[in-house]
């Protein structure tokens, strides 16, 4: 008789099965219309997140709170939402008219609403990887909350130990804290959290802001009494999806509303029938580029261009920006800032208008038809999709526009390398599907070498959620003939709108240039270097301009 082979999975295969469970089950919860995460209803969605163990959440699987994931995490979520039980996700349903003051966290651009003491209103108009987004962001904190309950409740009860008592005692207090009074509390919290008191002390300020210096004791405090409350009272937290956004959702509304102002804008400034070149990128590269250096070489004498653009990339430089910016916009620069509610500015150059002596490329060789250049800022996941799905399709259905390159200059994870260096994507893989998307890029690697920047060529996954990946995942990627130099979420949802309207509906030329370059943000597979580490700072500036130069070099025609 035949031994049966006993058939074990790999760590990469439990991780890519948990993220497909993930997204089934959050698109079912989606369906339903709410749901109690920390309730039977979420055990789904908690059993695949610990088992997964995204690098972003550190120990998320140990008995101590992850202080790092914690941090990324409260950054990208409205501030107060830790008091809050009830979690409404909605569409753009006019609260921006109302009373309520929006709140947007500092690192996602999301309107959020605090209805009262209980309830948060989060406005979702980015599509489905927004709900991925923060879905997974909050089933996180609640885990972590559920840890500070299990080492501050003694009994059934509800009696609580001295250090939450102490905590407690320290988030009453109105006003700032003393020093003693701060590192009394460190002490009692350091406890609670399992870790020790340089670490919480080490973390401790970049939770605070000038209004509110000791937020790092009312997140912890808040989080922990309300995973009480759920055990004690029975007072369960509720995530609950607006009828309005369930009915709206996938149906391109906030797009279409986007790309029908840029084409009005196009049309009243008669650039419709122009040549046009499509840039995705953030709001300040692509001006600079073509207008910073002659203007500041008198301020910054004998400084590199680079070194200006860094210069330019300082909070406190908005002065300079703003010259910038007055001469961009002498010279044919048309400012959209966004009213559709996808949160994506747009700047519109005619270069017809230019004064190329006063530029960063005098030797511009233009056609006799002087193209037009639309600069869109970052789109997030799906709704990168949503947004050039809708940019490239004709206006009033009869007029087509010509557009000649569509190029996606973006950050991404990289897993060979570190950060600030740059990926060349050669296909774009959808993680989870293998559905693939092969095109042939006009930037190369060799276009970025002697510059003192490492640079990588190679296919790109795209994942719904950079929150989600792994390392044993990230490493079959890697390691396999899949042969996955980076991760980023936008890539094949760009090619997809751009091969759909090329190749099938011909709605622009069929022989549209594409161009894709990242720069490196974080290395998931390196310990210290994943996004939850901390930002670039100025080491993104380098390759951000890089990038930027060579797709400007290519739109005229200078390499």
């Amino acid at each position: 008789m035949k031994e049966t082979k006993h058939i074990s999975r790999s760590r990469a295969q439990e991780s890519s099965a948990a993220i497909e469970k993930m997204y089934i089950t959050m698109r079912h919860l989606f369906n339903r219309g709410f749901y109690k995460p920390m309730g039977v209803s979420g055990d789904s969605l908690r059993e695949s997140l610990l088992a997964l163990r995204p690098e972003i959440y550190g120990n998320i699987g140990e008995e101590k709170v992850e202080l790092n994931g914690l941090l990324y995490v409260i950054e990208r979520l409205p501030i107060g939402i830790e008091q809050c039980r009830f979690i409404n996700l909605t569409s753009d349903e006019g609260y921006s008219k109302s009373h309520f003051q929006a709140i947007v966290p500092p690192k996602r651009r999301r309107n959020c609403y605090r209805i009262d003491e209980e309830q948060m209103n989060v406005e979702i108009t980015r599509g489905r990887s927004d709900i991925y987004d923060i879905l997974t962001h909050l089933t996180f904190i609640f885990i972590e909350s559920h840890k500070i309950k299990n080492r501050v409740l003694l009994d059934d009860g509800g009696e609580v130990s001295r250090d939450w008592m102490k905590l407690e005692q320290a988030v009453m207090q109105t006003k700032k804290l003393s020093l003693i009074e701060k590192e009394k509390a460190i002490s009692h919290v350091a406890n609670i959290l399992a870790r020790t008191f340089e670490e919480v002390l080490d973390i401790y300020d970049t939770f605070g802001s000038d209004d509110a210096p000791d937020r790092f004791l009312h997140v912890i405090y808040w989080l922990g009494k309300l995973a009480i409350e759920e055990v004690i009272d029975n007072n369960k937290r509720t995530i609950t999806f607006s009828p309005v956004l369930r009915e709206r959702l996938g149906h391109h509304i906030h797009g279409e509303i986007w790309a029908t102002n840029i084409k009005e804008v196009l049309k009243a400034n008669s650039l419709l029938k122009r040549p046009i070149h499509v840039i995705s990128a953030n709001m300040h590269s692509v001006m600079n580029s073509i207008f910073a250096t002659p203007l500041l070489k008198t301020k910054f004498k004998e400084k590199s261009d680079f070194f200006i653009y860094e210069e330019l990339s300082k909070s406190g430089a908005k002065e300079t920006r703003n010259l910038v910016e007055e001469l961009a916009l002498k010279n044919g620069m048309i400012s959209l800032p966004d009213t559709s509610g996808t949160n994506i500015d747009v700047q519109i150059f005619d270069t017809a208008k230019i004064d190329w002596a006063k530029t960063a490329f005098p030797k511009a060789k233009l056609d006799e038809q002087k193209p037009v250049i639309i600069v869109m800022d970052y789109a997030f996941g799906e709704q990168a999709y949503e947004t050039i799905d809708e940019l490239l399709k004709p206006y009033k259905k009869d007029t087509l526009l010509e557009v000649k390159s569509v190029s996606i200059m973006g950050k991404a994870g990289i897993l060979e390398g570190g950060k600030g260096d740059i990926m060349i994507p050669t296909a774009h893989i959808n993680e989870g599907t293998a559905d693939n998307y092969f095109f042939e890029n006009e930037l190369t690697g060799a276009m970025f070498e002697g510059n003192d920047i490492a640079v990588f060529e190679g296919a790109m996954v795209t994942v719904l959620g950079t929150s989600l990946q792994n390392r044993d995942l990230l490493k079959f990627f890697h390691e396999s003939t899949w042969g996955v130099i980076g991760l980023e979420m936008e890539g094949s949802y760009y090619q997809k709108a751009i091969q759909s309207a090329s190749k099938i509906r011909k709605s622009v030329p069929h022989d549209v240039k594409v161009r894709y370059a990242y720069y490196a943000s974080d290395n998931p597979l390196e310990t210290g270097s994943t996004l939850a580490s901390g930002g670039l700072g100025t080491t993104g500036v380098k390759p951000t301009y890089l990038i930027t130069i060579k797709i400007l070099e290519q739109i005229f025609n200078l390499k």
